[in-house]
């Protein structure tokens, strides 16, 4: 069964959760409705819906024109095996001595290196996005500097990739947190499937506000892995969880943003050390 997209722009956060609420009540009713920034510095918003019937175009069009939104864009898509897709262009991902793979790859993991295994259905954070690929480089290029984090952790973890990594070369204390319920489970379910069961705590919280990242602090090392927005917003409790002379890593930042983030960090003690360009996506290693 085909389904349908229909997405637009505008300017505002508040104008586009409102054309999104409105876009609820339509008829055919949309299966899901999605707000977010356009990362870019442009100021717009993208709302989109999905429906798994032809949306009511006309229905669309007078909502983009009631709240200033350009003309809907509505696509249908064809049926898609989407995991099966996503094995198929999913190829694994060396990053120094890390090798992150689906189980289809398992005959194709390097003897020697740090093998991490994230299933294509769980896509997001599998090491093949600039980011992800980024911060491995440089927990890469920490270890290979003789650097061992006791204690290590990961800030919107996703996947948990990250906080995985850290635990395949060290010995220590590492803890994962996502703002995401969803987010964490998938942290646990890919802890198990690499038979790291409990070397890594998974906890729900926004940003540090949990009572074991506070006990566990001051950190050796913190990945924050997310948008230059929140970055910049934790800039100072990064800091004040980090323990002097201990190491960020920061990803998902535009390549036009790493500035301003390597400033903010700057005004709070954590020093660029290096930074790394992988397509548009900048990543960042600091320390305090």
């Amino acid at each position: 069964m085909p389904t349908f997209t229909a997405l637009t722009t505008l300017t505002g956060k508040a104008q586009a959760e409102a054309l999104g609420d409105a876009m609820e009540t339509l008829t055919p009713e949309p299966t899901g409705v999605g707000v977010f920034e356009v990362e870019d510095g442009s100021g717009l918003w993208e709302v989109g819906g999905y429906f798994i019937e032809a949306p009511d175009q006309a229905g669309l069009a007078l909502l983009a024109t009631i709240h200033g939104a350009k003309p809907f864009a509505v696509s249908e898509l064809p049926e898609t095996d989407w995991v099966a897709h996503v094995k198929r262009e999913l190829q694994p991902v060396e990053a120094g001595r890390f090798f992150v793979y689906g189980s289809h790859d398992a005959d194709r993991v390097p003897a020697g290196s740090v093998p991490l295994l994230i299933e294509a259905a769980m896509a997001f954070g599998t090491g093949h996005h600039g980011t992800t690929l980024g911060c491995l480089l440089a927990l890469d290029h920490l270890v290979s500097e003789g650097f061992a984090g006791k204690k290590v952790a990961d800030i919107g973890c996703g996947t948990a990739v990250l906080a995985m990594a850290a635990a395949r070369v060290w010995d220590g204390e590492f803890i994962a947190s996502d703002i995401d319920e969803v987010a964490v489970e998938v942290a646990i379910a890919n802890l198990k499937a690499n038979d790291m069961d409990g070397a890594v705590q998974c906890v729900e919280a926004a940003g540090f506000d949990h009572p074991d990242l506070a006990a566990k602090a001051p950190f050796d090392l913190i990945f924050a892995n997310i948008l230059k927005g929140p970055l910049v917003a934790l800039s100072p409790d990064v800091s004040a969880h980090l323990r002097q002379g201990g190491y960020a890593i920061l990803s998902g930042i535009l390549n036009e943003q790493a500035d301003e983030v390597i400033e903010v960090y700057s005004q709070n003690r954590i020093n660029l050390v290096k930074r790394d360009v992988i397509g548009e996506w900048t990543t960042l290693l600091l320390q305090k």
